[in-house]
């Protein structure tokens, strides 16, 4: 380094310290990228500048990575830390080829390897981004574009407290060198590909140019399917193609979101204050895996689980802050309210009406809108559900959105479409207590300024916020597999939609929303409310409570549901402690310690977060509750018992355990619950309950005996009562439950909801239990029902039989 640079390096620091606060993503980059800090590292920038290179310094010296200043030493030779991709732009040039001096330093580094076979350089791709602004249509400008001198001053003050550092995966050159050989048209070629990972780069985070909301509404107007529907409305309804076109354009109005970078900014440092005033932590898990779809040039789609209005914001906030863009957001037009409206719709909302049902021009103008977004490159979010789930489990996927995102495919999008399940999970749902009075027949509250404002006064300490990004599903690749010819109908004009098109939206609705689940993220709070729960009296000792959440520990680590999925790092005795300190639980102490119980409120609202990971312990639950009612099974016996009620719980939990894997998954359960003490395995795999640890083995077992009570009463009225229709059987069978419910104190509010009956429904026709014309299969139905008898308790089998002797004779 020259003493010249030096001098004007130290000169700008004092100020930079000032001006700039940068934010590294991912925050973590050593564990994440799996960078090795005893092999040599070299730093990549898009372009020459000391600005960015003393800006990167000061984040990689947080990091814990070397300093980019300290020169590397390779067989006795010294090599400079960083190398550019670009000159430096000036007032007077705009010059961006690759510098020599950079060129000459990946070649002779690349050369070394010849004569070191043990030798591994780690190029490591790092760009400062001065503001993540996106342009504007009307004004075309490069992603990968310099400052020159000027500019960079403009810069940094005006973006210096918005300066994003992102320290991509590592470029291997032993990788390079014994790939591609190590001359130097091969330093020349690393070079270029640097130019265009960067150039995507800053588009991942900056998002494409913007529209002018009416240069946008008139290119959808010259679309030829809503011209059409712009004159079969005016035929239909007998009016003037003009006033036709006056509706579409309010339908567009209504509809389009207003994006706008300044609303994100302020957004952001709204969020970030109400974040750290509610919440004491979030957590985020599995970012890079969507930071690299977006940097490798993907359509993006995320669909989030829905739990809470919470929800948008979240996603939002934690998306910018990982570096990527805000999604275009589909929105209920509920909440086309004064002033949240206006305010949402420039965070990238667009409203969508609860139903296009019969309304040909609204239903064509939102499909071309949202097509405009995919073709544009706008990554877009929606809630496959639909709505907020009201008992904490995920509902059955609306298909609409998802069918409407496979027909802009089929307009010939060039490039990958992939959508991303999100698991958003929280210790506090501030709308828990709406739902559970929704849920006894309150009518829903419209949402209004007067409910933002009852809401935001009751913020308070919620815990901790979880999103959990799932496996993405890249839609080519589902729709090569499923539909290996859908490129032949691929209509660049919108018309088509093929009759495949249905089955397959069904099949990937169930796929995404499993995937959500397979990202389920447990925590202090869904963890003791499942124990709880599952205690008669909603009580346990605080010893017991400690146990039973190290029992769910070991099977969650020991037994990993998915590899999408999150267990707390915390101990039990941890945990539970967080909990309490939550205020969710009545804690008295007698002589003998403390008592942890819920009171009747708690009780009902617990059930919502324990709801959030029942399908984490579905099959051991079940295994549980065949051992504690049975006390002694062979191994092969459990395995079948498990395999037939398997295809109800999966269509209910969404459960992802593939049929063939099931008998492995069973033993993997048995061998844990045997080494937590809980059974005992024979040398004829014989499984038995061991009587000194029978509340730990019971409490899991409870956790699933309601869905089994459920299941019960559905099997018992089939099998006395065959020619019951779809509708009828699912009327008798809530009926029976809510009296059950009554009569034993099940607080569940889903224990008796029209939807888990409809669910099992379906179940009962894919298992062949009832054929296409709803004919039953007697002895088939009659078998399973004595074996969900065998599982439940005398007392409540017996209220079972009395309803359903009473419900026959009505």
């Amino acid at each position: 380094m020259s003493s010249g640079q030096s001098l004007s390096r130290a000169l700008l620091k004092l100020p930079l310290s000032m001006l700039v606060k940068g934010t590294t993503i991912p925050s973590n980059p050593i564990d994440d990228h799996g960078i090795n800090l005893n092999k040599p590292i070299v730093y990549a920038l898009p372009y020459r500048s000391s600005v960015d290179l003393l800006t990167l310094q000061a984040q990689i010296a947080q990091l814990g990575l070397p300093d980019l200043f300290t020169p590397i030493e390779i067989n006795g030779k010294s090599f400079r830390r960083y190398v550019f991709i670009s000159s430096r732009q000036t007032v007077m040039s705009n010059d961006h080829n690759v510098p020599n001096d950079s060129i000459a330093l990946f070649s002779e580094l690349l050369e070394q390897h010849k004569f070191d076979s043990e030798l591994d350089v780690q190029v490591i791709p790092t760009s400062v981004l001065w503001g993540r602004k996106p342009g504007k249509e009307s004004r075309k400008t490069p992603y990968l574009q310099a400052f020159n001198g000027p500019e960079k001053a403009i810069a940094v003050i005006k973006y210096g407290r918005d300066c994003l550092v992102r320290i991509s995966p590592v470029v291997s050159l032993r990788y390079m060198a014994d790939s591609h050989g190590t001359d130097a048209s091969i330093a020349h070629k690393l070079a270029r590909v640097a130019r265009i990972h960067f150039s995507r780069q800053k588009l991942a985070a900056s998002g494409p140019n913007l529209p002018n909301r009416q240069a946008l509404f008139n290119r959808l107007m010259h679309s030829k399917a809503i011209i059409k529907a712009i004159e079969d409305t005016a035929k239909t309804k007998g009016i003037a193609e003009e006033k036709a076109r006056e509706e579409a354009q309010a339908i567009m109005d209504e509809v389009a979101a207003d994006f706008s970078y300044s609303m994100i900014k302020k957004g952001d440092r709204i969020l970030g204050w109400l974040w750290n005033r509610i919440y004491q932590g979030l957590n985020i898990n599995n970012a890079s895996i969507v930071r690299k779809l977006a940097q490798d040039g993907h359509e993006i789609v995320y669909v989030p689980c829905h739990r809470s209005h919470m929800d948008y914001l979240l996603l939002s906030y934690v998306l910018y802050h990982e570096g990527m863009v805000p999604p275009h957001i589909a929105a209920g037009i509920n909440l086309n309210f004064f002033p949240a409206g206006p305010i949402f719709r420039r965070g990238g909302a667009f409203f969508i009406r609860r139903s296009f049902k019969g309304n040909k021009l609204y239903s064509t103008i939102f499909r071309e809108y949202l097509a405009e977004l995919f073709s544009k490159g706008y990554s877009v979010e929606y809630f496959s559900e639909g709505g907020r789930s009201r008992t904490g489990r995920l509902l059955q996927a609306k298909t609409g959105m998802l069918a409407m995102t496979i027909q802009a495919m089929l307009r010939g999008l060039n490039r990958p479409v992939t959508l991303v399940p999100v698991y958003i999970g929280y210790e506090h749902v501030m709308e828990v207590s709406t739902y559970a009075k929704e849920l006894k027949g309150k009518r829903k509250e419209k949402e209004n300024a007067g409910l933002v404002l009852r809401t935001i006064r009751k913020l308070r300490n919620f815990g901790q916020g979880y999103v959990n990004f799932g496996e993405p599903i890249q839609l080519n690749q589902y729709l090569n597999e499923q539909a290996p010819d859908w490129t032949d109908d691929i209509d660049p004009m919108g018309n088509t939609k093929p009759q495949w098109i249905n089955p397959i939206v069904n099949e990937l609705a169930n796929k995404v929303m499993t995937n959500i689940n397979d990202a389920a993220a447990t925590n202090a709070l869904t963890l003791c409310a499942t124990a709880l729960l599952a205690s008669r009296q909603r009580a346990l000792s605080r010893d017991s409570l400690i146990r039973q959440v190290d029992c769910y520990l070991a099977l969650l680590k020991n037994v990993p549901y998915s590899s999408t999925f999150t267990v707390p790092k915390e101990t039990a005795e941890e945990l539970v402690r967080h909990a309490e300190s939550l205020d969710k639980f009545v804690i008295e102490t007698d002589s003998m310690g403390d008592v942890v119980s819920l009171d009747r409120h708690q009780s009902i609202l617990m059930t919502y977060y324990r709801n959030n990971i029942i399908h984490l312990f579905a099959i051991p639950s079940l295994i549980a509750q065949m051992l504690i009612s049975q006390q002694k099974l062979n191994l092969k016996k459990i395995k079948a018992n498990v395999a037939l009620l398997y295809p109800f719980l999966k269509q209910e939990l969404f459960l992802s355990i593939k049929d063939e894997q099931l008998d492995e998954i069973t033993e993997s359960y048995i061998e844990e619950i045997a080494r937590l003490g809980l059974v005992t395995v024979d040398s004829r795999h014989n499984v038995a309950h061991r009587q000194d640890n029978i509340q730990t083995l019971m409490l899991l077992g409870r956790t699933i005996t309601e869905t089994l009570q459920r299941y019960a009463i559905t099997l018992n009225l089939l099998s006395i009562d065959s020619n019951l229709n779809k509708g009828e059987l699912e009327q008798k069978s809530q009926e029976i439950a809510q009296r059950l419910g009554r009569l034993h104190g099940i607080n569940a509010p889903e224990f008796f909801d029209k939807g888990v009956f409809s669910s099992m429904l379906t179940s009962l026709k894919q298992q062949a239990y009832i054929d296409n014309e709803g004919n039953c299969d007697q002895d088939k139905s009659r078998l399973l029902a004595e074996l969900l008898y065998s599982m439940l308790s005398p007392e409540v089998c017996l209220t079972i039989k009395e309803s359903i002797c009473q419900a026959s004779e009505e």
